[in-house]
């Protein structure tokens, strides 16, 4: 995806002073894995990064750190997470690693939703890094079983109070359009694929041959 995909040119410069050249054929690569909540993305991401060396960013790592000090949603809270996850896009993207997977919940009836996605591919496009993005949709029963798997627990503090976190996932299921619809399918760095059957080892094989990813050296 070139940085016009969303409507408009953003071309972000910032400078670490260390690491890779943007043209030396060997940047960093952004894997953005997309869907609503509980649909697998930190687990297919898991599975994803062990397989292909990838470092793996999920969204609660910053939002859980972020609420020990501000409340969720709050004006502090909103903005020390975006500064903390533009931070370590930045500094990835001119690292010797091979990649980063980011997971997000993409509401892709909100314009902001999708700047922010360009703003973040932007920093590794600027590099010369190759940017790919996945979307996850699975019928909302399936989530909502995966909304109390030991794994998911266990990665995520806000998602411990069960009961409030069903309510939330069905209070977002009625506020916002969580999967694209499609609409990006014909793009060759897009992939949607539905793992409501699909097992998360089965998600991250399909996603290294669609992409032609390469695998870890074990």
């Amino acid at each position: 995806m070139t940085a016009t995909i969303f409507g408009r040119r953003l071309v972000r410069r910032f400078s670490t002073g260390h690491h890779r050249s943007p043209m030396d054929g060997s940047a960093p690569s952004l894997i953005f894995i997309v869907g609503p909540p509980a649909v697998g993305k930190m687990t297919v991401g898991t599975e994803l990064a062990t397989r292909t060396g990838y470092r793996l960013l999920h969204n609660h790592q910053t939002i859980d750190l972020v609420t020990r000090f501000f409340p969720f949603g709050s004006p502090q809270g909103q903005h020390l997470v975006k500064e903390f996850r533009r931070r370590i896009l930045e500094e990835v993207a001119v690292s010797d690693l091979p990649g980063l997977i980011f997971t997000y919940v993409w509401a892709f009836d909100d314009p902001g939703d999708a700047a922010e996605v360009m703003a973040w591919s932007a920093i590794f496009q600027a590099r010369g890094g190759r940017v790919l993005y996945v979307e996850l949709e699975a019928p909302l029963e399936a989530r909502l079983q995966r909304n109390e798997t030991e794994f998911r627990l266990s990665q995520k503090a806000r998602k411990r109070n069960v009961e409030e976190s069903r309510r939330n996932l069905l209070s977002w299921e009625s506020k916002y359009q969580m999967n694209s619809g499609g609409k990006f399918d014909d793009r060759a760095d897009y992939f949607r694929l539905n793992n409501g059957d699909v097992s998360a080892v089965d998600a991250a094989e399909r996603i290294i041959q669609r992409f032609g990813l390469t695998r870890a050296v074990a």
